[in-house]
């Protein structure tokens, strides 16, 4: 039998969160990936990567938000909902005690996410472009 490093387990369960993070996701379901019980997973994750497997789940889920935040127009509770959290309450204070700023007062700090949407050029071009129209097209009636 081949002995696998503790660490290997715990490395399943992160990259389950990294994985997954927007998924209804728990501790249980990480452990599972590990393949440790609920109670060695948490104290082992705890102890090797310095946070517990909730706070790193949700860090990871707070990090999404905030690059959604920057980069999207979606609303505040959309972007609650994409990243698996339930509660845009509970959101916004988790948002609020990580960032330093409510998630609207974050997205408000950066420049607005159409400045920077990048639209490649050829598809300017070809929708740039004045468009051959019928006089039925244009009018809705045209010569029969």
């Amino acid at each position: 039998m081949v002995h696998v490093p503790l660490a290997r387990h715990l490395l399943r369960g992160k990259d389950l969160a990294d994985l997954r993070y927007s998924e209804p996701l728990g501790v249980d379901d990480m452990a599972a990936a590990a393949g440790l019980s609920r109670a060695h997973f948490s104290r082992a994750f705890r102890k090797e990567f310095g946070v517990s497997p909730h706070v790193y789940l949700l860090t990871r889920r707070l990090e999404r938000a905030a690059a959604l935040l920057r980069n999207t127009d979606r609303s505040i509770a959309e972007i609650c909902l994409d990243v698996g959290l339930t509660s845009v309450g509970s959101f916004t204070t988790s948002f609020k005690r990580m960032f330093d700023a409510t998630p609207t007062q974050y997205r408000a700090s950066h420049p607005p996410a159409v400045s920077r949407a990048v639209v490649p050029s050829c598809v300017v071009r070809a929708y740039g472009r004045p468009q051959h129209r019928t006089f039925r097209e244009d009018n809705g009636a045209g010569p029969e």
